[in-house]
């Protein structure tokens, strides 16, 4: 099978036009589509902004982008579906069998939702195998992830090396789970960084930087399991679990499980809002892509 050419997006919000701008700027024509005609706008404002990221990161291509309300008008001479409506598996599951019932069966379908299980929202689909998830993570046109989640493994296959072909790192689960795989380490991390809060033990602010300035930096390099087998020195992971495995356990048994009660919503709300320190949020996520694109220029650098 060919590269994909044209690419349909289906859903342009955050996350629709995120992966739009990474298709366009990679030289593949977009042909959009979204129920709001309103959308339209904030597509093209999104792509602009977003485009501009890209080429700062090498990124020169300059594909079309269409844009129309019509779903059937997108999907005619699509060679890649980016899926990406709402988070509610009704709807989904809906969608994909209308776009499954219009489309020739050796089209991929990627899904980008972000926790609902695959196998069920295929369910209504005469060719299931040609449907996947491939879930990115925010913003999808800077941090390279893409969670796999299919069937037929040529079908995976392809839609690896497609997202390869475009600069992202796919990795392909060996079976559905909720969450996948970063939203749910991400959650466990974050329920932890909300039981801190309730406890009283830091400030919000305080929380958010002992990742950012600590163990935020190391897995920029190195995934959890990597860390630890660094952290056992010459005896690697072998001599950090004989010799520091214990403390492991200890810590998990001491670790919480939060309720977001009337006190921990307001402590959180008001902690978020005091470390934003009156920036908007336009302003706090061009922040943060400054430094992702810092943090992806270095990565992808020799050596």
């Amino acid at each position: 099978m060919t590269s994909p050419k044209t690419i349909a997006v289906v859903g342009c919000g955050t996350v629709g036009a995120s992966w739009a701008a990474l298709f366009l700027a990679h030289g593949l024509d977009v042909r959009a589509t979204d129920p709001n005609p309103e959308t339209e706008a904030y597509l093209r404002s999104f792509a602009q902004k977003a485009m501009a990221q890209l080429r700062d990161l090498g990124c020169a291509g300059e594909g079309q982008l269409h844009f129309t309300t019509d779903l059937a008008e997108v999907l005619q001479g699509a060679d890649f579906v980016q899926e990406n409506a709402p988070e509610n598996e009704d709807l989904k599951r809906r969608l994909l069998a209308e776009i499954d019932g219009r489309l020739p069966p050796e089209v991929i379908v990627a899904g980008s939702t972000s926790s609902l299980l695959r196998s069920r929202l295929v369910q209504d689909c005469r060719h299931k195998g040609r449907h996947i998830t491939a879930h990115p993570f925010n913003p999808p046109h800077l941090i390279p992830l893409v969670e796999i989640v299919g069937e037929d493994t040529a079908v995976v296959e392809r839609a690896v090396a497609f997202y390869r072909s475009i600069g992202r790192r796919p990795v392909v689960l060996n079976r559905e789970m909720p969450g996948h795989i970063a939203n749910r380490l991400s959650s466990a991390l974050w329920r932890e960084a909300v039981y801190l809060v309730e406890q009283g033990v830091a400030s919000v602010a305080d929380i958010d930087a002992a990742i950012t300035h600590g163990p935020g930096l190391r897995w920029a390099a190195v995934g959890p399991h990597m860390a630890y087998h660094l952290g056992g020195g010459e005896g690697g992971i072998r001599h950090y679990l004989e010799h520091l495995g214990p403390s492991q356990v200890r810590r998990w048994a001491s670790l919480g499980s939060p309720s977001f009660d009337d006190a921990t919503r307001a402590a959180l709300i008001e902690g978020v809002l005091e470390e934003a320190g009156g920036r908007s949020i336009a302003e706090l996520e061009a922040e943060r892509d400054a430094l992702l694109q810092a943090i992806v220029r270095i990565r992808r650098e020799p050596g």
